[in-house]
This record gives C-alpha cells, sequence and structure tokens, in this order.
C-alpha cells in the first residue's frame, strides 16, 4: 500500500531533486532553452502578426535553429547560460520535491491522527493511508510555486545571457551570472530580477499539482493492483 513506504529523509529528497534539476539542465534544458528563446525573440512584439509568415525568419524550427547557432557561434553558444539554468532547475527540484514530500508528511499524520480518534485511538488504524486527489494537487502546486519565487533572478540572467547574439571582437553585454544581475539591478533597478514571476507562477504551479496528483493516483492504483509488492 502507499503508505506503507516510508518517507524520504528531507536530506536524500533535497539531494536527489537537486542532482535531477542539474542533469536536466546540462542534457536538454539548456540547448533547448537557447533554441526556444532565439525563435520568440526574433519578431518584434508589435509588429503585425498577420505579416509574421511574409518574413524571412532566420529560426524557422529547433533543429534548424541548434544547426544555425552552432554554425555561426560554436557548439557552446548552445550553452550560453548554463550556469544559471542549472541553479535554477537544480534549486526548483530540490525545493519542489523537498517542500512536497515535507507537506505530504505531516497531511499524512494529521489524517491518521484524524482517522485514530474517529475509530478507537491510537493504533486503530494501519499505515494504509493516502492524500485525497484535491490534497496532492493543492500541495504538488504549492511546492511548486515556491522555487521560481527564490530563483526567478536567474531566470532573468539565464534569459537575457542565451538571447544575446555574441559577434567575433565584440564583448558581450551579460558576461556572467553576478555580474548580470548587477547590470540589471543597476540599469532596470532591482525588481526587474522578478520580471514574469506572475506567468512563470501561472505555467509552473499548475503544471506541479496537476504531475503530483497525477503520480499520486497512478502510483495508489499501480500498488493497489500488487504490481510493486516490495514484500
Amino acid at each position: 500500500a502507499q503508505g506503507a513506504t516510508p518517507p524520504a529523509i528531507p536530506t536524500v529528497t533535497f539531494t536527489a531533486g537537486l542532482l535531477s534539476g542539474l542533469t536536466e539542465a546540462i542534457m536538454i534544458v539548456t540547448p533547448a532553452e537557447v533554441c526556444k528563446i532565439r525563435m520568440q525573440s526574433q519578431y518584434h512584439s508589435l509588429i503585425d502578426p498577420s505579416q509574421k509568415p511574409q518574413m524571412n525568419a532566420k529560426y524557422k524550427n529547433v533543429a534548424q535553429t541548434a544547426m544555425l547557432i552552432v554554425k555561426e557561434e560554436g557548439i557552446g553558444a548552445l550553452y550560453k547560460g548554463v550556469v544559471p539554468t542549472m541553479l535554477r532547475q537544480g534549486c526548483n527540484q530540490a525545493v519542489n520535491f523537498t517542500a512536497y514530500n515535507w507537506s505530504k508528511k505531516r497531511v499524512l499524520a494529521w489524517k491518521k491522527q484524524q482517522m485514530e480518534e474517529k475509530h478507537g485511538g491510537a493504533g486503530s488504524v494501519g499505515n494504509d493511508v493516502q492524500l485525497d486527489h484535491w490534497q496532492s494537487l493543492l500541495l504538488g502546486g504549492l511546492s511548486g510555486g515556491m522555487g521560481p519565487l527564490v530563483n526567478n533572478p536567474l531566470d532573468v540572467v539565464k534569459t537575457r545571457m542565451q538571447k544575446q547574439v555574441i559577434h567575433p571582437g565584440k564583448e558581450p553585454k551579460y558576461k556572467s551570472l553576478l555580474q548580470s544581475c548587477m547590470v540589471i539591478a543597476k540599469e532596470e533597478g532591482t525588481p526587474a530580477l522578478w520580471k514574469g514571476i506572475t506567468p512563470r507562477l501561472m505555467r509552473i504551479m499548475p503544471g506541479q499539482a496537476i504531475t503530483f496528483m497525477t503520480y499520486e493516483a497512478v502510483s495508489a492504483r499501480m500498488e493497489s493492483f500488487g504490481w510493486f509488492d516490495y514484500e
């Protein structure tokens, strides 16, 4: 049963989430983000949408964009902003999984206590206590929002570094994580480091809520079928 598996130690959960975030940042997220940002930023925001298909777009699809970036700027250009991306993804996953598992442990303990009081005292209820769907949905959404609130400056710096095109012999505006933060804060004010936090939360929180609710529901159903009997 789902409740039979002891909860992971917070340090283990944090480390596992951190390493998973760092891995995805290096292997997938950074090159994909570079291509995505180049494709999105090639049009001016005030251009009439009806005119865009008529324009000769430099970046047409992900594969073509990646090959063009490598051809013009070298393969290292696909890893622009890799440090802030690693920090962002690592922080997101570490905080997300740690907060969710900590919250889940507390809610399950509370539910078990309520059930024991209702059915005859301590020991009257076994370990087969599960989250309701709405509870895993709520906990997943809340835990998913904690990472972006903390690391949004990393996301802003990452986007600025990945968007800029570096020409030979010309010094880039954004050179490193710390230098980029200082430049943005000086030119635009410290609040600029939290630009885009609202749409990030609107995207990440519902996504994490659905992810954890689905994970809990599918895990419980598979365990009820005896597909993962650890005894």
